[in-house]
């Protein structure tokens, strides 16, 4: 008897217990949702060991998607992107009824489908879409709400896609090739894999918001030469001792900024890739902690991650046409020649030319949009890479972690001073040019009332 008593005691509190978690789950918060459907396309590009610079297109034209539904759903409040961005404006067809739509679930589904049809390993999230609409079909009963929601998601990721797919990056294949130069000044492969470098010719790309890739070009970098006393011998020189003097602090720093997709381990004969974010998808990580620390709604969570997506596009196009340009020889091969042909630096040197550091560049203009959005003082505990092996770091604003990124390619051995400088410089303007021409969905931001639920 008393063992039948404890086992229907048991069995009571497992009950319980699954329904606290069905009762959690259906508590959670819609822009918390949205974070969180956004971190599964973020999976799927680590998966894809997707570029930094594919990366950051990706969250723009995926975040800019579910914008545009927002828009649809609401443009008194919410109005297109397409007079600013400079795309065509959606025709809604007549199978979408708007009186029957629930804007965070077409949000998310619209992330979703974006991500489907632009992500190479987009096909796996059909059945995350699928699945998303059974649950929640499941929970409420609407079965025309989810309908009408997933028509409108579908209708305006296919607009931006279509757009999408105007922008260049469908002939990049056809474009020339990079071949690398004699020159010892100029960029070479680099150990373990020696992999060819990474989109010589992004800058074809066309920018959302920049007039041209150009636009914001930095100073020319400090030119190769093996005279000890000149500026390039200098810099080389301090990354070489910066990388000897093993500082745990300045690793850790290194290590939790290094976002390097292409990393390979060797053991023996033998290499394989480690898995890692993009230096964009860090970005978009702390934008996400942003909003659901300040307890944003669903539909400021939505425009402040298109605006921060939009934003680390163009940064990296800027960057890219910058490297490409000066096409700059990495600290670890010049310091192999010149000082040391056993040194290796702590991080694994990217598969791109040094000038200009591209963390410093998509940091910058990051912490430029979000301070603009959060304020100067905005305190918080970036989370971000604890999936990845390494623990949280604390921060007192945006501007402190962008910093702090920049010069942790320093302490990795991968980047010379003026190239962390010069970065931050054209970061720095990336993010005000943003501001500036998108300042009407910044003012929405402010004028919004807040109730962290809707």
């Amino acid at each position: 008897m008393k063992t039948t008593h404890l086992r229907l005691i048991i069995a009571i509190i497992a009950f319980l217990n699954i329904s606290l978690v069905f009762c959690q789950s259906k508590k959670i918060k819609p822009a918390e949702e949205y974070v969180a459907t956004l971190k599964k396309i973020t999976d799927v590009m680590v998966n894809d060991v997707t570029s930094p610079v594919a990366a950051a297109r990706y969250y723009g034209y995926i975040t800019l998607t579910a914008y545009e539904v927002l828009s649809v759903y609401n443009s008194m409040d919410y109005p297109s992107m397409s007079e600013v961005l400079k795309f065509p404006e959606l025709k809604l067809s007549d199978a979408v009824d708007i009186k029957k739509i629930d804007p965070a679930v077409a949000v998310n589904l619209a992330l979703l489908k974006a991500a489907e049809k632009l992500l190479p390993s987009g096909p796996t999230l059909s059945g995350e879409i699928s699945q998303y609409l059974e649950n929640y079909h499941a929970h409420t009963g609407k079965l025309e709400i989810g309908k009408h929601s997933g028509a409108l998601a579908g209708q305006v990721a296919d607009h931006i896609v279509r757009w999408a797919r105007t922008d260049g990056f469908l002939q990049l294949n056809n474009l020339e090739r990079y071949t690398p130069k004699s020159d010892p000044g100029n960029w070479k492969p680099t150990a373990p894999a020696f992999m060819a470098p990474i989109e010589p010719q992004w800058r074809t790309i066309r920018p959302f918001l920049m007039d041209s890739a150009q636009q914001y070009k930095p100073q020319p970098p400090a030119p190769y030469s093996t005279d000890k006393s000149s500026s390039f011998y200098r810099q080389m020189l301090e990354t070489f001792e910066v990388g000897n003097r093993s500082i745990k602090k300045e690793q850790e720093i290194a290590m939790f900024w290094d976002c390097n997709p292409f990393a390979v381990q060797q053991i023996g004969h033998v290499e394989f890739g480690i898995k890692k974010i993009s230096p964009g998808g860090h970005w978009m990580g702390i934008t996400g902690i942003a909003c659901k620390k300040k307890k944003m709604n669903i539909s400021q969570t939505v425009l402040i991650h298109a605006i921060v997506g939009i934003t680390i596009h163009d940064a990296f196009i800027a960057c890219w046409d910058e490297k490409y340009r000066s096409d700059r020889v990495r600290p670890e091969t010049a310091i192999n020649l010149l000082l040391d042909p056993r040194w290796r630096p702590l991080l694994q040197t990217p598969p791109f030319p040094e000038y200009v550091s591209g963390h410093s560049v998509v940091s910058s203009a990051s912490a430029q949009v979000l301070t603009a959005i959060f304020g100067p003082k905005f305190p918080f505990i970036d989370d971000t890479e604890i999936e990845f092996g390494l623990s949280t770091r604390k921060f007192k604003s945006f501007i402190q972690a962008a910093e702090e990124a920049s010069i942790s390619r320093l302490y990795g051995g991968i980047h010379y001073r003026d190239g962390i400088a010069q970065g931050v410089w054209q970061g720095k303007e990336v993010g005000k040019m943003s501001i500036t021409k998108l300042k009407k969905y910044y003012h929405l931001l402010s004028n919004q009332k807040n109730d962290g639920q809707k």
